[in-house]
């Protein structure tokens, strides 16, 4: 792939006779539990474009899960990574000390929300910086239980499961869970969990948590942290109000709670700000980060503030977390967030943004559209009065899309997600904007 490739071009049957050939041995030897929408086989990639093994070219608005943070191949990240793999590529900063890791940290420390100086757990995932979150929750309040929200989405381990709240099959078969994790409504005001008006939704929501979880389930001065989604990822995209997340952190304050910010997928700049929860002015006391941080390689975080981080030596750790050359790629990283693109999601996000509102006038289909910066959802529904779940049409406006070389992801039940490389431009925004209209409209058609 040429770096002069700026749109999308499609030259073969999808899946291409080498991708078919590589589906079908993957079949018969990786894990069946893989949500695969469609059959896209990467060969290579270059800034938001993406080839595949059969020399198709898709506009990416996936990356990866939102991982892609600076895009493909980003040649600053690739000569990082270059230089740190010639140097060493592993000493476990659990045992060993090496500077990589304690410059990234120094760099957390300036950009994380966090009040009182901050420290930061490294793991491997977003998994592992919400474990991380929740036993130093534990540990530093001496109390066992955590609230988080209906529809959020915080791992797949036991302990993040527990957390965890977006589709059943994500927990079905694996219980019993974790004990002490209570689930409190969250304010998806489009459909408001609770049945109220959107102006009233953000507000009850909070009612439910402390006139019934609070009085019937579990003290308030039991319980350790709540762990909120700044923006629910895998549950939609769902945008709260402001004022949610701003009398959260004043119940948590007012009972003694440690507020967690779930980071991993709305933070490293992707809504326009280095971290989600910045646009509601709070200041959580600690923050999971993983996904974007490294450009691609994986890498977990866990900061705090400095006085809640004072477990001893021995209480956690991780063999691979912290990688040296995952820690390159994330200094790097944060660097091109901090100089252009942040900002860069924020003015291409909102161009973005209008563009996909627009076409609310000439499909139905589309219920609402919402984000912020290059997060952005838009819910499909059969009915914009009763608000009926599109679920198979999201998945076939997906499947158009990819056909006509596109890459999205669904979120929840019935939304796709818009979650570009940060490097995305404007002309590549409408690109995405007019094949994303195209699929609309096969799909219209079959209804």
């Amino acid at each position: 792939m040429t770096t002069t490739i700026t749109g999308p071009a499609i030259r073969t049957a999808l899946p291409g006779p080498k991708a078919r050939a590589i589906i079908e041995r993957d079949a018969s030897v990786v894990s069946p539990s893989y949500t695969r929408t469609y059959p896209l086989v990467m060969e290579r990639g270059f800034g938001a474009m993406v080839e595949d093994v059969d020399g198709n070219v898709f506009l990416d608005c996936a990356a990866g899960i939102a991982v892609n943070a600076t895009g493909h191949a980003h040649p600053e990240i690739v000569r990082a990574v270059t230089e740190q793999v010639q140097r060493f590529l592993h000493m476990s900063g659990t045992d060993f000390y090496y500077e990589p890791q304690v410059r990234l940290a120094e760099d957390l420390a300036g950009v994380a929300p966090i009040d009182g100086g901050v420290r930061s757990f490294f793991g491997n995932s977003g998994t592992e910086a919400i474990e991380a979150c929740v036993k130093l929750s534990r540990y530093a309040t001496k109390r066992d239980n955590i609230i988080a929200f209906l529809g959020g989405f915080h791992g797949r381990t036991l302990g993040a499961l527990s957390l965890t709240a977006s589709k059943a099959i994500q927990r079905r078969g694996f219980g019993p869970m974790m004990a002490g994790v209570y689930h409190a409504p969250f304010p998806d005001c489009y459909r408001c969990p609770v049945g109220l008006s959107s102006t009233n939704c953000a507000a009850e929501c909070l009612d439910y948590l402390e006139d019934q979880i609070f009085v019937h389930l579990v003290s308030p001065d039991e319980v350790a942290a709540i762990v909120v989604e700044p923006i629910q990822g895998e549950g939609g995209y769902v945008v709260p109000p402001d004022q949610f997340i701003q009398r959260l952190r004043e119940i948590t304050k007012a009972n003694g709670m440690l507020f967690v910010a779930d980071e991993v997928q709305s933070g490293m700049g992707r809504t326009g700000r280095m971290f989600a929860i910045e646009h509601t002015g709070i200041r959580p006391d600690m923050v999971a980060m993983a996904k974007g941080i490294a450009s691609g390689l994986p890498l977990g975080v866990a900061a705090a503030r400095k006085d809640l981080m004072a477990w001893p030596p021995g209480a956690h750790a991780s063999t691979f977390g912290g990688n040296p050359v995952s820690c390159a790629a994330a200094i790097v990283t944060l660097r091109l967030l901090k100089e252009r693109l942040t900002a860069n999601a924020a003015d291409v996000g909102a161009h973005l943004m209008a563009g996909l509102k627009a076409l609310m006038d000439k499909h139905q289909l589309i219920g609402e559209v919402r984000g912020r910066g290059l997060m952005i959802g838009v819910e499909l529904v059969r009915d914009r009065r009763t608000k009926e779940r599109a679920a198979a049409e999201r998945d076939a406006v997906v499947s158009a899309a990819f056909a006509r070389g596109l890459l999205l992801l669904g979120a929840g039940k019935n939304a796709i997600r818009f979650s570009p490389p940060l490097v995305l431009t404007r002309d590549q925004a409408e690109t995405a904007v007019r094949i994303f209209d195209d699929a609309l409209t096969e799909v219209g058609r079959r209804r």
